[in-house]
């Protein structure tokens, strides 16, 4: 469903992606972890087109995503995405927020929108916050509301960038379990996370990306549970030992 051929991107002359090639197949769960400024979320937002590749290929369901005559509002709608920030609009209710997309990109008439918001709400289980606004939610449930959000406009393939990475530890529990979910009912994910235990359980392919490359890439047993590479050992020691990695730094006042 996403064929990524050769990409590389540049700010400036600093090198992000560095001949990136990935394919995500339909139904498929894929996590891309790595250390922060691996260019992880630079590769997500190149699927899309919201960061434009230096060089290189992106193809969604055989649309060249890259070629300049493409419409990418076309394929935009056929491609969900959730960022770290929520972005809800402050000023429109839970259930503003979820139909003003659907009526205004999908025309859909006022009671069709209402409807599958409220459907998609029941999803994530916030049909009780329709009429909040997003001030009066707590984190994981705004951001529940934006995956609501996502899934109104019925789309193909899920983008999440870091979806819990703006989040208090308790309440990264439920946005997983949505997120569990989706993959239960076949959902094509790419997933840019530092939650180890959800790309364990729920990835068919974990990413490892260090330097704007991918150093390895397999199954969840394969990257996290036995990893091939110097660099993939290291950072998921870090990741996943953080009190045994700090018992080993030298103390400042020695």
């Amino acid at each position: 469903m996403i064929h990524i051929s050769g990409i590389h991107k540049y700010f400036g002359n600093h090198h992000v992606l560095r001949g990136i090639d990935l394919e995500v197949k339909s139904g498929d769960v894929v996590c891309v972890i790595g250390p922060s400024g691996s260019g992880k979320s630079t590769l997500l937002r190149c699927v899309n087109l919201l960061e434009n590749p230096s060089s290189g290929q992106v193809f969604f369901d055989d649309i060249e995503v890259t070629d300049p005559d493409v419409d990418i509002d076309v394929v935009r709608r056929r491609i969900g995405m959730v960022f770290q920030q929520f972005n809800l609009f402050p000023h429109l209710t839970v259930m503003e927020n979820l139909t003003l997309p659907q009526r205004r990109v999908l025309r859909r008439d006022k009671s069709k929108a209402a409807e599958t918001a409220a459907e998609n709400l029941e999803r994530v289980g916030l049909s009780n916050k329709a009429s909040s606004y997003p001030a009066q939610l707590s984190g994981g449930q705004q951001q529940r509301v934006a995956i609501a959000r996502a899934l109104v406009m019925e789309p193909e393939v899920l983008l999440f960038d870091e979806p819990t990475s703006a989040l208090d530890p308790e309440l990264i529990g439920d946005v997983l379990a949505v997120m569990r979910m989706l993959a239960r009912e076949g959902m094509t994910m790419m997933v840019v996370t530092h939650e180890m235990g959800f790309a364990r359980e729920v990835a068919d392919r974990v990413v490892f990306m260090d330097e704007g490359v991918i150093v390895e890439e397999g199954s969840p047993a394969q990257v996290v549970g036995a990893p091939r590479h110097e660099r993939t050992r290291n950072f998921l020691d870090r990741v996943l030992n953080p009190a045994s990695r700090r018992t080993q730094e030298p103390h400042a006042d020695r």
